[in-house]
């Protein structure tokens, strides 16, 4: 017969500046007091119980996950920030004088600035083509067209079925033999004056300087592993029986993914731009027509809120896939932070970047799942937590250097 007696607060007192770790091991300890045998023995605990519990007290609150993450961020921020602007300093050119000459004795101008071709107020049409070709669309006729969008403005933010310029468009992208083998599909956006055609063979309504061309591509190869496990205790496994063989020759592969949401944004913008002076990276994505006096709208494919867990992979049972295409408007604001956290994952350490894609799925539910109130909070907390940490550490250095 199992017995319970209270214990009182004078066997085990608890101090108020102990740790949440402290807390719940002593809580753990005053559970198991409480519960004792006949003999005045407490019950035996298996090995299974003591792992778990251990294991419990070793992992941290989701608040410390969340400090975690936001410390790490703001230190990558600033990192990323005097890189970029360490590259910008080098990278911009040095402006040429008014009375500049080249060699053989000739003026020359000075750069001058570029207008955007697409004025504010300017209707266009959109189409988006899918295609394993990664150079644009060949023959417009035989080529899958996944979406026709007319009627746009540029600079429009009030129009679409809920009047904030979204539209979404439900589609099935069938897939060819070699794609199903790791082969790649790319997505192509083209931007026309309204009423032009996207197909240069229709010489009449077709203009190529007024024409923007974006390719993306759809899939992205990602690494699966394989593992020979399986549970203890009823000796079965989730891994199919195909994942099963693998696992006996290789311990992973480079799988083809997809993801069902795709977000093109257009950049609302009227910047004047200089060729050759637009800071990186936003230049990777600004095209200057041939005399450099304008440039093409900014088209963008957002898959930043595209995580990680929602990657479904590509195999020769997936005949067709479903694909959810968004087109929004975005302020050049928004779009800098875009670019940079696209730019940021070119200096990835990683080869495969599984580790940092898992580090920031982690940071993007925090955000989404947050309220944005105590999510500002939290971040103006990181913040001066760090620059007492700092000058905590100035402090001490200093009085160690003064003895």
């Amino acid at each position: 017969m199992v017995e319970i007696r209270e214990v009182s607060s004078d066997e085990d007192p608890t101090p108020s500046y102990t740790s949440a770790n402290q807390r719940n091991m002593s809580n753990d300890q005053s559970e198991s007091n409480e519960i004792v045998t006949q003999d005045g023995e407490p019950p035996e605990i298996s090995f299974n119980e003591q792992v778990d519990r251990a294991r419990e007290l070793m992992q941290p609150t989701p608040m410390e996950k969340f400090m975690a993450l936001a410390k790490s961020l703001i230190l990558r921020a600033l990192v990323i920030y005097f890189v970029m602007s360490f590259i910008r300093g080098n990278s911009t050119p040095a402006k040429a004088p008014i009375n500049a000459k080249d060699a053989s004795g000739k003026l020359v101008p000075p750069p001058l600035s570029s207008m955007n071709i697409y004025p504010n107020g300017t209707e266009f049409d959109m189409y988006v083509f899918v295609s394993e070709n990664s150079f644009g669309i060949k023959n417009f006729t035989d080529e899958s067209l996944l979406w026709k969008l007319p009627g746009l403005v540029y600079g429009d933010w009030y129009s679409g079925p809920t009047q904030d310029g979204i539209f979404t468009h439900n589609c099935l992208v069938e897939l060819s033999q070699k794609v199903q083998n790791n082969g790649s599909i790319y997505l192509h956006t083209y931007l026309v004056p309204a009423g032009f055609s996207p197909d240069p063979k229709i010489s009449s309504r077709y203009s190529k300087a007024k024409t923007v061309l974006v390719t993306k591509m759809l899939n992205r190869f990602k690494r699966k592993r394989y593992a020979k496990t399986h549970n203890l205790l009823t000796g079965e496994t989730t891994a199919s029986k195909e994942e099963q063989e693998k696992a006996k020759l290789i311990s992973s592969e480079i799988v083809s993914h997809w993801h069902p949401n795709m977000t093109i944004n257009l950049v609302t913008d009227w910047t004047e731009w200089k060729a050759g002076a637009v800071p990186p990276p936003l230049g990777d994505y600004i095209q200057f027509v041939p005399d450099e006096m304008s440039y093409k709208p900014v088209l963008f494919f957002n898959d930043y809120w595209n995580l990680r867990k929602d990657y479904e992979p590509i195999n020769q049972t997936i005949s067709e896939i479903p694909l959810t295409l968004t087109f929004q408007p975005l302020s050049m604001f928004k779009w800098q932070l875009y670019a940079a956290q696209a730019a940021r994952s070119q200096w990835n350490m990683f080869p495969t970047g599984e580790d940092d894609d898992e580090e920031q799925d982690t940071l993007k539910e925090a955000i989404l799942e947050t309220n944005p109130y105590l999510l500002g909070l939290t971040f103006a907390v990181s913040i001066l937590h760090s620059i007492f940490e700092f000058l905590a550490f100035k402090n001490g250095e200093g009085y160690l250097l003064s003895k």
